[in-house]
Order: C-alpha cells, then structure tokens, then sequence
C-alpha cells in the first residue's frame, strides 16, 4: 500500500515536466516552413502576444492588428516601388512644353480654315509662354481657389481635401476629385490619363501621379508651378495656355485681365467646348459666378466685391477670333491621327503629318453646303431656326456634311461635319449615323445582280400583300414615293426611279443574308442593320463617310479603298515614321459592279437625280443615287464621277421634317452637284467616262480592315483587267408601265 503511494506521487512530478516540455516545442512549430518565410510571420506573433489576454475579445483585436500590420508593410513596398518608378520621369518634361505639331494638305502647305486661316497646328499652335508675373494676380487667384483652394499651404498631396471626397462619397454618394494643383501638373506633363481606364489602372495612374507630385514640390516653387500649369491648361478650340486663352477669348495679355474675365477663363477649365463664352454665355456666366463663390470661401475676395462682379454681363469682343481652328477637316484628321500616335508612342510633338486633303475641294464643298442650306431657309415654308438667327449656345438650324474621296486611293480629299465648327462642334460627317434611306438601293441590286438576276428581269411592282415577303410584318405596307403602282416593270427602273416595292421584292430575292454581307463588304457596320425586311429601305444609320467610301467600290469594278486622311508622318528630323498606302480589297465581282453602275448613270440621266444634267448644268459622266427618309427628316445624295466619289446629308441635329417635298434630289444634290461641277475645272479631277477600272492597284503589306477579302495573298498585287464594257449587261429603255391588276 505504501509502496503504491510512493510510486503515484513519483508520477506526477514527470506529468508537470512532461507539460512544460511540450510548450517550447508547440511554439516551435509555430514557424515551421522554409527559414527565409519566417519573418512574414512576426506580425502574428506580436499581435497574438499583445492579445493574449483579452478573452473573447482577442480574434476581432487579432484581425484587426493583422490587417494593419501587413497595410502597413504593403503601403510601405508600394511606397518604395512608386517612388522607384516617379524617378524614371524626366522633370524637364514639366516645364519643357511639346513642340509644335505641323499638318499639311495634299499639296504641302499648313491645313487652312474656311475663312483662310492657318489652323494645320498641334501640340502648342496656340501656347503663348507666359511667365508668373506676367498674368494678372485676379487670374492666379481664381485658379487657386477653382482648383485647389489649399494649394499654398499642403505639399504635393492634400489630406483634408482626400478626407473631405471620402467623407462626401459615403454620406451623399457623390463623387468629388481631391487631385491638387500639383497632382494635374504631373498628370497633364506625361499625359498619365488614358482613355477607358479600369479600377486598378486608374487606382495605378492615381499612386504614380501622387509620386511624381511629391518630385515637383521638392524642385519647383509654389509659383513655378502653377506658372507651367497655367502655360498647359487646355481652353477649348485648341487654345493652349493663359496667354493664348487671354488673346483669344478678351483680345488681350493676361495680365490686364480683370476678375470678371479671370473668373470666366478659370471657371470654363473643367469643361472648356461646353462652357465656352463663343458657345453658351449663360453656362459661362454660371462657372464665372461659380469660381466668384469659391474666391470668396478661400478669402481671395470679400462678398461685396463678388456680387457686384456678377452683376457685369458676360460678353465676347467684337472681332474676337474665335476659330482658331474651326475645322471639321482638322478634327477628321486628329481622330484618324490618335491610333498612329498612340502606336509610335509620340509625345513631344515636333511632327510633319502629310494629309490627303485638297484644299481646292475642301473650300468648294465648305462653301456649297453653306450657299445651298442657306437657299433652303429662305424658302417658302421652311419653319426652322436660320442659321442668320443663331447668337449662342447649342444650334438649331439646318446642318449638313459631305465627304469627297480619290477614287484611286482611298484617301478623303474633302469633309464638311457641319456649318461652322465654331458654332457646334460635332463632326456629322464622321460621328452623326442618320438613316440611309434610298441610298442603300443599290447595295440591294448588287447583291441581286451577283445572284443572277439582271437590269432587264422583270419584277413586280405592285402592293406588298401580307405573307408575301419573309419576316415582315402583316401590317407594313411600304408606297412608292409618287404614290403609283405597277404590275410590272425591269428591275433597272426599279433603282432609276427608286420604286420601293418592287425593290424590296428584288431583295427578297437576293436574301437577307446576302444583302448585308454585301453591306458589311462595303464597309457599312453591320451591326446597326436589323434582320427585318424594313432595313432593305435604308431605316437603319451610317455617316457621311462610310456612304462615300462604300460608293467607291461601283466607279472601282468592285474593289474598295480604306478611307484614310493621314498620308505620312515625318519626326523632327524629317525621318518618316509612318507612310500611310492605299488598302484596296476586292469587295464584290466587277461584272454586278458595273451593270449597277450602268443603272445609276441612267439615274442622273433620266431618273431621280436628273436635276444634275436638267437643272445645274453638269453633264460629264456620273452616276448616283438619291436618298430620303420617312417624312423628309433626312435628305441623301451619293455619287461618283471617274476620279471622285462624293456622299451629301442635309437635315437637322434632333430629327424633324426639314420642310414639305425635302427630298435628296432637292436638297442633297444640289450640293453635290456644286461640289463636282467646281472640281471638274481643276486639271487633276477632270470627269471621264465610266468604265471598268483597269487601273493597277497596290495592295499595302498591312492586312486590310476586318469588313472585307483582300485583293492578294502578296505586298505588290495587281488586279486582273476588268471586263470590257461589251460584256456588261445592257440598261434598256424601261418597258411600258402596267396598270395594277
């Protein structure tokens, strides 16, 4: 018994030892893996030390100290990378403005405006370099306090103002920009904004711009900043810095400016084309009263000085210059220039860009759109704003564009987006997409013609009855625009006389698919064309541009060009750096090619377009089409002659009858016909006659546009000869009309 007590309690001392052994070795394992990972794990081992002995309480304290731990050491390694990559930008770059960008027309000289004005500029055209002291201190104030009301007194980042949008986005969901004076002097310097950002990306730009912010303050004063930010603010039709904006919107240096005017051009910044006093005096009275509000918050001014300020009209100088590059041709440019700079990677400017616009034909057609849609206000029964009547703001008036291509080349010679960029700066010519109407006709007929069908197929022209055409609705009941019908008529007469049923019966015989393969070969955008046999007459949109360049493939035999404006682009040194060649592709065969184009010559002869010979006098070989849409809202007219292809839009920006009977023949071709008949008299576009092309022609060693088929498989590809006129089916006097059975 005793002996048994002696060995339990020899027992337990070994228990308790056994126990304090185990510890060490449980703390142990707290780090195994590899050696080199173990101080990863020394912010657990701390946080759970510290918590040991909070209870229940210890887990949400233990994720809560984990989290900091490692946002601290994650925020001090990005710290350390974009300090790291801050220093790889060159500050010069920060007060080294980009030099001058020069572009040039068809013929070598600087890209003018209508009313003669060079205006061929980028990347400074327009910058005059001012100094701190030389702009008026009402200006550098509204500056301060429009953009950065602390800048003064935080460095390169500012904390209350980053709390302050946080703040306002949780409790009013609001976004608000926090970005200082400094922060928009890096971002506009290496121009770290790109387009489509994502979350990351932008969350990237915003750490980079902070960064490099942080360098300029150590190595810029105050002022200096804000001087190389005020010489890069952009103001609006391509005005660059104080000094050109003061010139331009007040007719003098900056440093005469007063508050109202200080106010006004710090208060457009943020959105310089909408809120500009040459486009809507109300909206830029509001920002100038605006920017007067936050002087008055920041203590730059009192509030008696601030309400008698608002009290001055806003008023633009008489004889003010504003269009300085008025120019939907320079904006067709830009847009088509974006992706070559954007692939070489340009940004310092100092480049030759070396165009395909003709100035002779770029005037004629500016001038024609404006002489023809001014006829047409001062008709009887035009019920529209007039162009003579238009003072500011968005305008109302009747627009119009056109757009001329080199038939050889591709290469746009002329584009007219409107009446005056000044006024309204939406290019119709390459952004509007109005329905096409009439002109997709013959789209249709090619489509038809390479199936087999033929300008002497008779086809009926009588009422679409209900069943008869696939996928239509029982109740559409499409008319002809002279309100007659037919039993029978030549498929030719159809597109001469753009008779509706019969061409849609046609249609049906090529098929939809068909068709909008054909389209989609031309260069149309499929994807706003509905599978409905309403589209077969034209309800769907397409611009100015894409009429004219799909036009090209008739006087072409059946092969298209890629419209392009920009021919190269030479470096400061006068090495090129981009050449820009024709892109053809076959886009359909020559022989249905051709017997259209047949058909559409008899157009202008004897059809729709007929005015063209009767009534403006132009008789050289051409051929074209006429367009309208439901209720005249859209006016069309496309055509070509040997060398040219022309397409002309008329109508107003928020859709409406433009005025009774407003067809294309009546407003569109005349425009059309100004243009051509003008450009017949310059040696280099003289009319010929219609054939098929025989011409060689170069395919470029780039793949073509995703639309279409390329001509050949090599760089160097000539396209076999085109038939001889013989072999193209005959376009015969149409046959007798039938009455309707």
């Amino acid at each position: 018994m005793a002996s048994s007590r002696k060995r339990s309690v020899a027992k337990k001392p070994a228990r308790r030892g056994s126990a304090r052994k185990s510890r060490p070795q449980q703390k142990q394992n707290a780090f195994r893996g590899p050696a080199m990972l173990r101080p990863l794990f020394i912010p657990v081992t701390i946080t759970n030390a510290l918590t040991s002995r909070l209870g229940k309480l210890k887990w949400p304290f233990r994720i809560f100290g984990y989290c900091s731990f490692y946002g601290l050491i994650l925020l001090f390694l990005g710290t350390l990378f974009y300090v790291a990559l801050a220093t790889t930008y060159d500050l010069e770059k920060v007060s080294k403005m980009p030099a001058r960008t020069e572009i040039l027309d068809r013929s070598g000289q600087i890209l003018r405006n209508a009313d003669g004005k060079e205006i061929g500029f980028l990347h400074g055209k327009n910058r005059h370099l001012v100094e701190f002291n030389e702009v008026s201190t009402y200006f550098i104030d509204a500056l301060i306090a429009r953009e950065d009301g602390r800048f003064r007194s935080h460095g390169a980042v500012d904390l209350r103002g980053i709390a302050r949008s946080i703040m306002r986005l949780v409790t009013r969901g609001k976004t608000e920009g926090a970005s200082t004076l400094t922060m928009q002097l890096s971002r506009n310097s290496y121009a770290l904004k790109t387009r489509r950002e994502t979350i990351f990306t932008g969350l990237h730009r915003k750490f980079l711009e902070i960064a490099i912010a942080f360098r300029i303050e150590r190595n810029f004063s105050k002022d200096e900043i804000i001087e190389h930010y005020m010489n890069r603010i952009f103001w609006g039709h391509s005005i660059m810095g104080i000094g050109s904006a003061s010139r331009t919107y007040f007719q003098k240096p900056p440093e005469d400016l007063t508050l109202s005017e200080a106010a006004l051009l710090a208060g457009i910044i943020r959105a310089p084309n909408a809120f500009s006093p040459f486009r809507d005096l109300k909206k830029a009275k509001r920002e100038r009263d605006t920017t007067l509000n936050s002087m008055v918050r920041f203590g730059f001014i009192d509030q008696d000085l601030a309400a008698r300020t608002k009290r001055i009209p806003v008023t633009v100088p008489v004889g003010a210059d504003r269009i300085l590059q008025g120019s939907y041709a320079l904006d067709a440019v830009r847009r088509d220039l974006e992706r070559f700079l954007e692939e070489e990677n340009i940004e310092t400017g100092g480049l030759v860009i070396h165009t395909t616009l003709d100035p002779n034909i770029q005037r004629i057609a500016e001038k024609a759109v404006e002489k023809r849609l001014r006829q047409v206000e001062n008709s009887p029964g035009y019920r529209h704003p007039k162009r003579s009547q238009f003072q500011s703001g968005t305008p109302e008036y009747l627009q119009g564009s056109a757009c001329v291509i080199d038939n050889e080349t591709g290469g746009v010679l002329a584009v007219v987006g409107g009446r005056n960029a000044s006024e309204s700066q939406y290019n119709r010519a390459v952004q509007a997409r109005r329905p096409i109407a009439s002109t997709f006709k013959p789209f249709i007929f090619l489509a038809a013609f390479d199936n087999g069908l033929t300008p002497n197929t008779p086809v009926g022209d009588g009422p679409i009855k209900p069943g008869e055409i696939r996928g239509a609705s029982s109740s559409w009941q499409p008319k002809n625009s002279d309100g007659k019908f037919y039993r029978s008529i030549r498929a030719s007469r159809a597109l001469i006389e753009s008779r509706n049923t019969s061409t849609i019966r046609i249609a049906e015989k090529a098929g939809m698919a068909k068709i909008i393969e054909v389209a989609r070969q031309a260069g149309f955008e499929t994807d706003h064309i509905k599978q409905d046999p309403v589209s077969y007459l034209g309800n769907w949109g397409a611009t100015t541009e894409q009429v004219a360049s799909a036009y090209t493939i008739f006087p072409n035999g059946g092969v298209r060009f890629r419209p392009y404006y920009i021919a190269r682009i030479e470096d400061q040194d006068g090495k090129v750096i981009f050449q820009n060649t024709p892109l053809p592709y076959r886009a359909t065969s020559a022989d249905p090619a051709y017997a259209v184009s047949r058909v559409m010559e008899e157009v202008n002869q004897r059809g729709t377009a007929r005015m063209i010979r009767t009534r403006f006098g132009f008789t050289k070989p051409s051929a074209g089409k006429t367009g309208t849409s439901s209720d005249y809202q859209d006016a069309w007219y496309a055509g070509y002659t040997s060398d040219l292809t022309c397409a002309v839009w008329v109508g107003l920006d928020s859709p409406k009858r433009i005025i009774n009977g407003g067809s294309g023949a009546r407003l569109a071709l005349p425009i059309w016909a100004d243009i051509m008949k003008a450009a017949d008299r310059l040696p280099a576009y003289e009319a010929g006659k219609l054939i098929p092309t025989g011409r060689k022609i170069l395919v470029d060693s780039a793949p073509p546009i995703p639309t279409a088929l390329p001509v050949g498989p090599g760089p160097a590809h000539a396209l076999p000869p085109d038939p001889q006129p013989a072999r193209a089916l005959p376009v015969d006097e149409p046959l007798p009309a039938l009455p309707v059975e």
